[in-house]
């Protein structure tokens, strides 16, 4: 399926619905943010209302992280509030009024805690992140929150390719870009491809 046709079934599931939640899942890389921002845009196009819910708000701080030991491994599946992220799902559903959503800031590498506001009539929520279709414990616990899945499914050597570009461009020399895509995206990547349900629709 091309990103045209991804749209045209997100339009007729919604359709008649007061609210369609869509989980956009893959590996780190594959551009999960860049469809939902693009797939945001059109649908705004369209007169109809929007918003992009991204996983990578449930991060744990730093501190929890050093704390766990888990620091060097930040970005795998135990390094969110998984817990956290399900509340937030469920009160999406509810359609609760003014929901706050925490967002990732990469620049400084913490989540911003009430950085976005979902409004009750929002018709459609992008939830987009790594492991929201991953079939571990506690992830698995996510599979009843989403009324659409959509996988994203792209090339490992192409994956790699844009991790270690995504860390240059955060000041990274190339040994330390490269080093820490293959020391932990690229696990995670691997990881999250092998152990994912199948979604409802692949790009």
């Amino acid at each position: 399926m091309d990103e045209a046709g991804l749209l045209a079934a997100i339009m007729e599931r919604a359709g008649g619905r007061d609210r369609l939640i869509v989980a956009i899942a893959g590996a780190p890389g594959s551009g999960k943010s860049t469809l939902a921002e693009r797939l945001r845009d059109r649908i705004e196009a369209s007169g109809d209302s929007v918003a992009v819910v991204p996983m990578d708000g449930f991060h744990f701080d730093d501190r929890v992280l050093g704390a766990r030991g888990l620091l060097t491994r930040k970005g795998a599946p135990e390094t969110f509030d998984v817990a956290g992220f399900r509340h937030l799902l469920t009160r999406l559903r509810a359609c609760e009024a003014d929901v706050a959503i925490p967002v990732f800031d990469r620049s400084i590498e913490i989540a911003r805690a009430g950085a976005a506001i979902v409004p009750a009539e929002t018709r459609i929520i992008l939830a987009e992140g790594n492991y929201l279709l991953l079939d571990e414990a506690p992830w698995n616990g996510l599979a009843d929150a989403f009324d659409m899945t959509v996988w994203l499914d792209v090339p490992v050597d192409e994956l790699e390719r844009r991790l270690v570009r995504r860390w240059l461009d955060h000041g990274f020399a190339p040994e330390q870009a490269r080093d820490k895509a293959l020391s932990n995206d690229i696990p995670n990547a691997r990881r999250v491809a092998a152990r994912s349900r199948n979604a409802d629709f692949t790009l």
